[in-house]
């Protein structure tokens, strides 16, 4: 897996969610907290999604086959859509269960003090793993918002390990909700509220990492600002006049492919064009180094024909 997927966050989190797993299992054997269930099933999904997502980056390291001539950069975005689909059916299903269930036959919680030692070491523990995976994503998120990272970044694993942290962080809050007001009101019903929340809360987090995945594995374009670079790159060969069309398409985090059709003099020589055509190629790969596969198309430029496909888009 590249720097940019992240390995330093995701080690981070997958140590803190094992040893938080096994600390919330322990706690619910001496407590029969609903909440601490939910959350040690939360743990357990989240560790199983970090190993995902190694994999994912493991798998994408394959070379290209006949089959597969592009590569398979686009493996870390299939399981990056997986991590969703598990967050949701495993932690956020089974979460609003246990809570409905509680609620429906509530029962006091015994011996607390587990439960708040295990969630207390639980939040410095995730508290950790986020404050990695801020910094990590720090380094790549340059000026945008934090929400703004998160839509339109191109490697999956950053967004999905903040995403899943700041998701842990939030539910072990209302875990601690749910069992400190158990105990105090002595209705065990609370803790069946507190694990309904933490289901609800997971079910937005993998709905919102299902959207995002998805339009990467449709296939996403370079962002508007490399495209400008790509064009400019282009238009400085001196063979080429203009830049008729271009389209892109990221085949993986860092991988990029650019086709585009590109105007030239009506009296160049064929090995000017194609002399033009390999110092473009150059250009770009200069400008935009993530840039892996270009093909380009010269054309004589004409206005009506360009006019339905604007370069850029």
């Amino acid at each position: 897996m590249s720097a940019g997927g992240g390995t330093k966050a995701i080690l981070a989190a997958l140590g803190a969610n094992m040893a938080i797993a096994v600390a919330k299992f322990v706690a619910f054997i001496f407590t029969g907290s609903s909440s601490m269930l939910a959350e040690s099933v939360h743990s357990v999904a989240d560790s199983g999604n970090q190993a995902l997502l190694m994999l994912g980056g493991k798998q994408a390291t394959k070379r290209s086959t006949r089959k597969h001539p592009f590569g398979y950069g686009r493996e870390r975005y299939f399981y990056a859509f997986v991590v969703a689909v598990v967050l949701f059916t495993i932690g956020a299903l089974f979460s609003l269960y246990e809570g409905w269930h509680k609620i429906a036959d509530p029962h006091p919680v015994e011996s607390p003090q587990w439960a708040f030692g295990v969630l207390v070491f639980a939040i410095v523990a995730e508290g950790f793993s986020f404050r990695t995976a801020i910094k990590e994503s720090r380094e790549h998120k340059g000026k945008e918002s934090w929400v703004s990272f998160i839509r339109r970044a191109k490697a999956p694993e950053l967004p999905v390990v903040l995403l899943e942290d700041f998701g842990a962080l939030l539910g072990l809050v209302f875990a601690l909700f749910g069992v400190a007001m158990a105990v105090i009101t002595g209705n065990g019903m609370w803790d069946g509220v507190g694990s309904l929340v933490i289901g609800l809360l997971l079910a937005v987090i993998a709905v919102i990492l299902a959207v995002e995945t998805k339009s990467l594995l449709i296939g996403e374009s370079a962002a508007p600002e490399m495209e400008k670079k790509i064009c400019a790159a282009l238009e400085s060969a001196p063979e080429v006049s203009r830049v008729i069309h271009l389209r892109t398409l990221h085949l993986g985090p860092e991988e990029l492919l650019v086709a585009a059709k590109i105007a030239v003099e009506h009296d160049d020589t064929a090995s000017e064009v194609a002399r033009g055509i390999d110092e473009a190629e150059r250009r770009i790969r200069e400008a935009v180094p993530i840039a892996r596969v270009i093909y380009l198309e010269p054309d004589l430029y004409r206005a009506d024909a360009a006019s339905t496909q604007p370069a850029g888009t």
